[in-house]
């Protein structure tokens, strides 16, 4: 037993100690690779002490990188706390008041993956399918009981957000979202004085706000060019989230002239996308680079729940400093229309009109008598270039059109048919048309039939000048009108009801026997449909049925 006993003792020795040679060998071993890296890659490595191993005692080198390793590290921490230091005291909270409204934080509007996008809804009203705030918590009926008709008289807090001063005579910038309810505006510096802010000026198509406050010799943030970030870019996102007070993140530029609305939703659009954390509260805030300057005002982020989970969008500089001007200037904003409807190129699109690249911003309609209908502008063009900038994209385009001043002649090239043409234009001021912004309904009479060819699966009726008024489309409209969509045809997904079809393979059809020929004569080749959807027109590629 008693021997049984120290086997087992000498058993247990034996298996520790051998785990401790082999240990020891590991640490030894990292040692040498440390010391061998240092000296392949010309860097000195210094012993900086000894690490203890095992109750036996047993000690290997530290080595840690050379000084001059450590210092560059140091320095790189030094100008971020150095950024920090000079651009936040120009980054204020954003105290609004209204009456009879329950105290909420202000949230960058949220887009909710698993939903569609949400406006945010009025008090009594359900909110259209386009974009929202992130839901508040609800609140205990019994901790909160109705307010009296003079309770709801009073001025109560009704959330908070950010701003950044931009102008040592007191001009912050902010969202609007953050302001645009509030009857007062209360701004709080970060060394505590507090401010009655006046509004300025709000312009909803941008989300971008100006409100100021009186006083000289503010601090303030310079403003930088956003257009030469690339990608990549350190950046700083400073704000107030969810009422902790004032805190700084670090991510990098994700991405630049992103979109995150519909087509058609009348808002000007050309995010720059950062990782950098941004939460409740930091609507309105800045986004600057590692000079401290300020390229962007943070105002969206894409989420499940409302918070980060690092996909946040700030409106750029150019922007924001363009509609400030503006409103500063005139209390109003005024934006340059060239009188064209876009979209971005694909794949198919790009062999149907046999591009060879993606780069421009196909036309898909053009309306009559605005300055592009004047310059010879025609659909199926695909505008490339646009004073003298290439364009990427209908993002960039409608963002660079917007922000040139009405009645400015511009230059422009387009590429048709293999050949780039350059055009001039004298741009008119942008109207949101709000018809285009309401959906053009369903069609609830007359006689419906199935396409033939490449649209099989899709039934359609003539378009009368009765559905044509029930549907808010102009006189002159002409077409077929889509009243089903088959989910096993081609053309599911591409086209939906309530879609008028108006041109097949760059041919009018203004009837359901016109839209069977040109139909017949594209075989089993690909469709290049001119399509009316919500007011606007766009082009659709539908492939040949298998």
């Amino acid at each position: 037993m008693d021997t049984g006993i120290d086997n087992l003792i000498m058993a247990q020795h034996e298996t520790a100690h051998k785990e401790h040679r082999q240990n020891r060998l590991l640490i030894v071993a990292a040692g040498v690779i440390l010391l061998l890296a240092g000296v392949l890659t010309g860097s000195a490595m210094t012993a900086k002490g000894w690490l203890a191993f095992g109750s036996g005692g047993g000690k290997v080198p530290i080595y840690l990188a050379s000084d001059q390793r450590v210092n560059q590290a140091i320095n790189l921490n030094s100008g971020f706390s150095a950024v920090a230091k000079a651009v936040t005291p120009a980054v204020v909270m954003v105290n609004v008041y209204s009456r009879g409204r329950a105290q909420q934080q202000q949230v960058p509007f949220f887009m909710d993956p698993f939903r569609d996008y949400f406006n945010r809804p009025d008090q009594d009203d359900q909110p259209p399918p386009q974009r929202r705030r992130a839901p508040q918590t609800p609140q205990n009926p019994q901790q909160n009981p109705p307010q009296t008709p003079k309770e709801r008289g009073r001025l109560e807090p009704f959330g908070s957000g950010s701003g950044v001063i931009v102008s040592p005579d007191g001009y912050i910038l902010t969202n609007n979202h953050v302001v645009e309810d509030a009857e007062k505006v209360e701004v709080e510096l970060s060394d505590r004085r507090v401010f009655t802010a006046k509004v300025v000026g709000t312009d909803q198509t941008s989300d971008v706000a100006v409100i100021k406050i009186e006083g000289s010799d503010f601090p303030a943030v310079p403003f930088g060019d956003s257009s030469k970030a690339e990608v990549g870019d350190i950046v700083l996102a400073i704000g107030n989230p969810l009422g902790v007070g004032q805190t700084v993140t670090m991510g990098i530029l994700s991405a630049k002239g992103r979109r995150t609305s519909r087509t058609g939703d009348g808002n000007i659009e050309n995010f720059l996308q950062t990782d950098a954390s941004i939460n409740r509260g930091n609507s309105g805030g800045a986004l600057v680079n590692l000079q401290g300057e300020l390229i962007g005002i943070p105002s969206q982020i894409l989420s499940a729940t409302g918070g980060s989970i690092g996909i946040g969008f700030a409106i750029p500089a150019e922007m924001a400093r363009n509609v400030m001007e503006q409103l500063i200037r005139g209390g109003k904003v005024q934006r340059g229309m060239l009188g064209v409807g876009v979209r971005d190129l694909d794949p198919e699109l790009a062999e149907a009109l046999n591009k060879k690249d993606l780069r421009g911003a196909l036309v898909s309609n053009v309306t009559p008598g605005e300055p592009a209908d004047r310059a010879g502008v025609k659909p199926y063009d695909i505008i490339t270039e646009f004073q003298g900038q290439p364009i990427k994209d209908q993002t960039q385009l409608i963002s660079l059109v917007s922000q040139t001043a009405p009645g400015s002649t511009v230059k422009f090239k387009v590429w048709r048919e293999g050949k780039e043409l350059e055009l001039t234009a004298k741009l008119v001021e942008r109207k949101i048309d709000t018809a285009q912004q309401e959906s053009l309904g369903s069609p609830r009479r007359g006689e419906a039939s199935e396409a033939k060819g490449g649209l099989s699966g899709v039934r359609v009726e003539d378009l009368t000048p009765e559905l044509a008024q029930e549907m808010k489309l102009p006189s002159s409209a002409r077409g077929v009108i889509v009243t089903s969509v088959d989910p096993e045809s081609n053309a599911a997904g591409r086209l939906r009801r309530g879609d008028v079809i108006e041109e097949v393979n760059r041919q009018p059809v203004s009837s359901r026997e016109e839209l069977n020929a040109a139909l017949e004569r594209a075989g089993k080749k690909s469709l290049l449909l001119l399509i009316r959807r919500q007011g606007g027109t766009s082009v659709v590629v539908v492939p040949p049925q298998d």
